[in-house]
């Protein structure tokens, strides 16, 4: 039996490496929530059952050996697997995070492993030692499974958590009785937060919820940790992927403000459909009291057409609109940023502002900060100089040098709207335009359409276009060829870092390099 247990070392190990890519995905598709990780499992069958050590598998099942040639045999094989494990590289937009859940997870999943071990050292009989090692192999090639029912047996354990984290974050908002501004929308929550957090603290001590933190758990993570006591406005970045949970949010930080960015197809997958997300959307605005102020989009045709079930004030942004109460004219846009005139309704003076964000979509969230604050008293002055010391965003339109040439950094998201949007600031710079991207995903049905149209509107923009991954970007390629576009000037590659050196070819004069899209190595082909 020593032996036998020595023999497992290896597979500790795999185990372990393969537990750590279960749970990344895990964490990546929030903890299976509305079975984003089931659907994962479900679009990535090839990665997930087509693994190194399906190899191991296998030869388990074909072992009549003797016991002492069968447990080293196992052992070796184990390592070789290990070791291709290692080899393989893949790329990461968000590393695996060791929070307290996935420490939680661990444990789990290793007392559930020492149950089976357990039970096998009881009944431990040397004829059965292949059974053993078929049973063990079978558990950790299905650990993607396997994390997934240790996620389900958690689930009690972290609902409690979950509620105690809760009532302290509710506990400390309630203490300290400062305003919250919720914002939400299909594209743009971020974009729009931050240009928001900076322009208002020229005059205020603002906090926002720091990077994608948009979720409860992530809300409640904000105010525990990170809000202090100097704050007098608190800035609540809102995600959601059905019906009820933008509802549920507001619920745990009662938003006094409420800004809807953009209503889209993003998320269309768990939504399920346009008027849902219109719906979901709207629970912000819905959820604010009598005396709040909702800011909407007035170029919106799904803010304009959508029936509110609130009698708070609301407030209109356009650029197109003309009966808005903030309306944008004359908009400049440069390699240098943005200027653009604001009207005010009522008021005939056009005052001017000046950015160094990219993008007709950014001047939507900056006329949304700036009507907010001008509403929670900010002089034009100070809202001209807090537009003015907008931070550029990482991987949102984000202009860097890149030697002679510079790169539009899109890579976070793409969306239909976000993605035409990138495409008109790319068509405004003068040089060689190259386009990067793996397309679009979590579309549904429409995802194949939504690419094409990426596909024709890239046509008519770039003169190179480089693609990642055939099988993602066949839409894109498609709708490319049938807008006529040169197919010596499409690279399709399976990795982005192979981008690079093809950009570095193409780049020989000033040239402008838009990175649209950036997909976690969830999606990679």
């Amino acid at each position: 039996m020593l032996y036998f247990l020595l023999s497992l070392i290896p597979l500790v190990f795999l185990t372990i490496i393969k537990s750590k890519k279960s749970i990344h995905m895990l964490q990546q598709n929030y903890y299976d929530e509305s079975n984003r990780y089931l659907l994962w499992v479900k679009n990535n069958l090839r990665k997930v059952f087509l693994s190194p050590d399906l190899g191991l598998f296998i030869i388990v099942i074909g072992l009549v050996l003797s016991n002492y040639i069968t447990m080293a045999l196992f052992s070796l094989i184990t390592i070789f697997t290990i070791i291709e494990f290692k080899r393989i590289k893949e790329q990461v937009k968000k590393p695996l995070v060791i929070t307290a859940r996935v420490k939680r997870m661990f444990i789990t999943e290793s007392i559930l492993y020492l149950i089976i071990l357990l039970v096998m050292i009881l009944l431990f009989n040397d004829k059965n030692i292949t059974v053993y090692y078929l049973i063990l192999s079978a558990i950790t090639y299905l650990n993607h499974f396997m994390m997934w029912l240790v996620n389900k047996i958690n689930i009690p354990v972290e609902k409690c958590v979950y509620l105690h984290f809760k009532h302290m974050a509710q506990n400390k908002l309630f203490s300290m009785n400062l305003p919250v501004i919720g914002i939400t929308g299909s594209y743009g929550k971020t974009s729009s937060k931050n240009i928001l957090n900076d322009i208002l603290n020229v005059k205020f001590n603002a906090f926002a919820t720091p990077k994608n933190f948009n979720t409860p758990y992530g809300l409640i993570r904000s105010i525990n940790q990170y809000l202090d006591k100097f704050n007098d406005l608190f800035i609540a970045e809102m995600g959601a992927f059905k019906v009820g949970e933008i509802a549920t949010t507001c619920k745990l930080v009662k938003p006094k403000y409420g800004i809807l960015t953009t209503i889209g197809e993003a998320h269309l997958e768990s939504f399920g459909s346009r008027e849902n997300i219109q719906k979901g959307k709207f629970e912000l605005i819905e959820s604010l009291p009598v005396d709040g102020i909702g800011i909407l989009n007035g170029d919106d045709p799904y803010q304009r057409s959508y029936k509110l079930k609130n009698d708070c004030k609301v407030l209109w942004i356009g650029i197109d609109s003309d009966d808005v109460d903030l309306k944008a004219t004359n908009i400049k846009l440069s390699g240098e940023g943005t200027t653009f005139d604001c009207i005010f309704k009522g008021d005939k003076k056009k005052y001017t502002f000046q950015t160094k964000l990219l993008g007709r979509h950014n001047v939507y969230n900056i006329l949304a900060a700036i009507l907010l604050g001008h509403e929670l008293g900010m002089s034009i002055d100070d809202l001209k100089r807090g537009v003015a010391q907008v931070k550029t965003i990482e991987h949102r339109l984000e202009l860097k040098p890149y030697g002679t040439n510079y790169i539009i950094d899109d890579a976070y998201n793409s969306n239909p709207v976000g993605s035409k949007m990138a495409l008109d600031v790319l068509g405004l710079m003068d040089g060689i335009k190259i386009v990067v991207t793996p397309g679009m995903i979590e579309l549904g049905e429409k995802q194949y359409e939504a690419n094409y149209n990426f596909g024709t509107y890239i046509s008519e923009v770039a003169d190179y276009v480089i693609l990642v991954g055939k099988n993602q970007t066949k839409p894109i390629y498609d709708g490319l060829i049938k807008s006529k576009y040169k197919k010596d000037n499409i690279y399709v590659i399976n990795d982005v870092k192979e981008a690079f050196p093809i950009m570095n070819k193409l780049a020989t004069k000033k040239s402008y390099i838009l990175l649209e899209n950036d997909l976690p190595d969830l999606f990679n082909e």
